[in-house]
């Protein structure tokens, strides 16, 4: 599982309580929100590990940016920020996600490509998931990296599988400098 330690402690006081009050899947939706709302704003990064910036205007901010969110949303934003651990908002709603998606028996497959993947290519790699897996619910995560120049690597849980061109380039790389 991904996330510090505190942010899986947060986040697993929010699923139980989202679970108690019957909304686990709203905040689910929400901590997605937040999630990529963080990971596309350097910016908003920036702000929330500030010294400088006050607590009490992180809070006000991140109020206003997810209005349309959630009460629970809104209370982890506060709490986090009474505790002084706003920095970890993003760790809180990625672990958020990955104990939801763990509680529901979905498997997320993470496959980095050079380029983004068409559909045609997404519910190819979906199918061969899930017959790895052997569940049906299986959801991909697409992650872009040029580095890699070409090909994919897919992870599953603890499983990878690196077919990327970076990767077959080291290979040879190793092997011409065994027979040096």
């Amino acid at each position: 599982m991904s996330g510090s330690k505190a942010g899986i402690r947060y986040a697993k006081a929010v699923l139980q309580q989202a679970g108690e009050a019957n909304v686990a899947n709203v905040v689910f939706d929400d901590m997605q929100s937040v999630y990529t709302t963080l990971s596309d704003s350097k910016e908003l990064r920036a702000v929330l590990k500030s010294p400088v910036i006050k607590s009490e205007d992180k809070k006000e901010a991140l109020l206003k940016i997810f209005a349309d969110r959630s009460e629970n949303t809104k209370s982890l934003i506060k709490v986090l920020t009474d505790n002084g651990r706003i920095a970890s908002l993003s760790s809180v709603a990625e672990s958020y996600i990955d104990l939801y998606n763990e509680s529901k028996g979905v498997k997320v497959a993470k496959v980095i490509t050079a380029v983004p993947l068409s559909d045609t290519l997404e519910q190819q790699v979906l199918a061969k998931v899930k017959e790895l897996t052997g569940s049906n619910s299986v959801t991909i995560e697409n992650e872009i990296d040029t580095t890699i120049i070409g090909g994919f690597i897919l992870r599953v849980g603890d499983l990878q599988y690196n077919a990327s061109i970076a990767n077959q380039l080291g290979n040879l790389k190793r092997e011409f400098s065994k027979s040096l």
